[in-house]
């Protein structure tokens, strides 16, 4: 894990503290605007994602921590959670795992390096991210974990079958980890988006494409971040343990 920081450290003492949030994939698309909305809304925000540059800027513009790591790497996320750790002084208030890719391809011509991708980005990090914040969480008998699932988790589209398949196991995980939050103070929320309007679509031209939607029908990053910032600030003991999510 590289460690940069971006932005203020912790708050002085005597300072009310503000929530820490970590979003994973902040540097770009629904990770990048999750991080936004989260800052204005008055969070401290450890943003996540490999690309150092990006993060140092978007860290300078919200004032956040920019902590480059490799999400699929189980010793960057152990190194990450410490350092969330170090900055706010307690496990954080929020975590949205919201890293992800997304390739096209029937399944007869699935290439394996595609599906290895998609499962290390979309579903082994997804679960590394809650493995390493939960101890600390279950600790503090508090916070709220948000993953960004897909549509595509619970239904089916032609070639989406390495996407799917990560997507739908990670209703699976999530799954699973509501019946073990059950009773401990923490909250879990799987989030389906239908299509969203970010540049994981530009290699793909999707309003040339009749099997793809267009980009004008689908969501905007900005209306799913704020659906994130909806779930994360609902009064102690409300749980919305699943919420798709769709344009109008």
């Amino acid at each position: 894990m590289t460690d940069a920081h971006g932005g203020e450290g912790m708050e002085p003492a005597g300072m009310p503290s503000s929530p820490v949030a970590v979003v994973t994939g902040a540097s770009r698309g629904i990770g990048r605007a999750v991080a936004v909305r989260l800052a204005a809304a008055g969070f401290r925000v450890a943003l996540v994602a490999r690309s150092v540059g990006a993060l140092e800027e978007l860290a300078g513009e919200i004032g956040g921590w920019a902590l480059p790591c490799d999400v699929t790497r189980p010793e960057d996320m152990e190194a990450l959670a410490r350092a969330v750790d170090d900055r706010a002084g307690h496990a954080p208030d929020l975590v949205v795992a919201a890293a992800g890719v997304f390739t096209v391809a029937p399944v007869a011509e699935l290439e394996p390096a595609d599906l290895d991708l998609n499962l290390d980005v979309n579903l082994r990090a997804g679960i590394l991210t809650v493995r390493s914040f939960l101890p600390g969480m279950l600790a503090r008998r508090s916070g709220t974990i948000v993953q960004v699932g897909s549509v595509s988790g619970r239904r089916a589209f032609v070639g989406n079958a390495a996407y799917s398949a990560s997507k739908f196991g990670i209703r699976g995980f999530h799954s699973v980890l509501l019946e073990e939050l059950r009773g401990t103070g923490v909250r879990a929320t799987l989030l389906e988006p239908a299509a969203t309007d970010t540049s994981i679509w530009d290699p793909m031209d999707p309003d040339g494409n009749p099997d793809l939607p267009d980009r004008a029908a689908m969501l905007r990053p900005e209306e799913v971040a704020d659906v994130v910032h909806f779930v994360a600030t609902r009064p102690e003991g409300v749980w919305i343990p699943f919420l798709p999510v769709e344009p109008s």
